[in-house]
């Protein structure tokens, strides 16, 4: 895994145009606002792997952008979602892709930079995955 080849992307997730089209062959999915894309698709990593990889950048980041928010857990979206309640990407879709995120804003920016292992449903196997979002968390 190449971590300087994917803080390099997260920090070009600051600034991306979120309105434009995006044909980069990483993009998992895109909307106004927000771009998804994969950093890590495993091949021989494990979940395990991963979860550690993205505590690797995680930390990385808290040096780069300032300390994170709390992880972020994902279920009680799942939860807001069963009942029927509006949840706006990429916050829906990530809530039934992920267990929790590592989320920032970075200084100097509006836009909220997110990062996590995606292991459901679990016949894609498992994604690291960066989210960033002109929408803030909900």
């Amino acid at each position: 895994m190449d971590s300087d080849k994917h803080l390099a992307k997260l920090d070009a997730l600051c600034s991306a145009d979120l309105t434009a089209e995006y044909t980069e062959s990483d993009l998992y999915l895109a909307g106004p606002g927000y771009r998804i894309v994969r950093l890590v698709v495993a091949q021989a990593e494990t979940v395990d792997d991963l979860h550690a990889y993205g505590l690797y950048i995680s930390q990385a980041l808290n040096a780069r952008w300032g300390e994170q928010h709390d992880p972020w857990g994902m279920l009680t979206l799942r939860v807001r979602d069963e009942r029927g309640e509006d949840i706006p990407e990429p916050w829906l879709v990530t809530s039934r892709l992920m267990d929790q995120l590592y989320l920032w804003q970075p200084p100097g920016t509006d836009r909220w930079i997110a990062l996590g292992v995606a292991d459901r449903p679990p016949a894609e196997g498992p994604h690291l995955l960066a989210v960033a979002a002109d929408i803030a968390p909900v």
